[in-house]
């Protein structure tokens, strides 16, 4: 009787990987709470604003940023799309199934690289569409008081675009952190430790310390992207995503070291 056997691929480990996260009911719940979070804070931060426009503080209005109030959702939104990233690696550890990931794949890395890809085209494309409803529905909130801006106007749509980018960053770094450190609590700790905790403490060093180190932080660059407007002492929005990237890039790669040292 002869067995027939199929070469591994880096195409047939991405049909893999892919099938894995949708078949998650992790994966989809995680994915579901960020467009809700997305779209949900769209509606209900303009619609506070609106009815409360205008402020008192005339530095308030001539510093609002309607695309932001819109996109208003997405800090916590980054907090489930992190954490996904998180648990598609540390859950594979944690219920051993990784053992037989690595028996199907015996040279290791080709794993990761397809989780990365998988869970990237996943996030872009649950993410785009939602920040792009998001953002109508808060303009068209916030057109009743006259206070709206358009997709056409300078910055706007790459801010729109450049929120979704961030946010699937935010999931690459933190399955990259869990490959890194095979735990679920450890990764998310440093995950959103590096993302909001970072820069509490680097606001307390003196100004001529914190000016410089702040831009460079991992949030705060790639927040660079969806900001309209460029603000002093921020990193330009192509240059801050790169640098955001980068951070994703390294903990890949050290996760890729440590894959192939490792027993499991």
């Amino acid at each position: 009787m002869t067995v027939m056997t199929q070469r591994v691929t880096q195409a047939r480990v991405v049909q893999s990987e892919w099938t894995k996260l949708r078949s998650l009911r992790s994966s989809v719940l995680s994915l579901l709470a960020a467009v809700v979070f997305i779209i949900g804070f769209s509606a209900l931060v303009p619609a506070v604003i609106a009815a409360h426009w205008p402020p008192h503080d005339p530095a308030d209005r001539l510093g609002f940023d309607p695309t932001s109030v819109s996109l208003a959702g997405v800090f916590l939104a980054q907090l489930a799309i992190g954490v996904l990233g998180v648990l598609l690696v540390t859950g594979e550890y944690a219920t051993g199934m990784i053992r037989a990931t690595f028996a199907a794949v015996p040279r290791r890395l080709p794993v990761l690289w397809a989780k990365a890809a998988v869970f990237a085209a996943a996030a872009l494309a649950v993410t785009v569409p939602a920040v792009i409803v998001a953002f109508l529905i808060g303009q068209s909130i916030l057109s009743s008081q006259h206070i709206q801006t358009s997709l056409g106007q300078p910055g706007v749509l790459r801010a729109v675009i450049g929120t979704s980018l961030y946010l699937t960053v935010v999931g690459v770094l933190g399955l990259a952190l869990g490959a890194l450190l095979r735990n679920t609590a450890g990764a998310i700790a440093t995950l959103f430790g590096s993302l909001f905790v970072l820069p509490v403490i680097v606001h307390f060093l003196p100004s001529t310390w914190s000016d410089h180190i702040n831009k460079y932080l991992p949030s705060e660059a790639g927040q660079a992207m969806t900001r309209v407007h460029h603000e002093a002492n921020t990193l330009s929005p192509w240059v801050g995503l790169l640098v955001f990237v980068l951070y994703a890039v390294v903990a890949l790669a050290a996760a890729a070291v440590l894959m192939r040292r490792r027993d499991t």
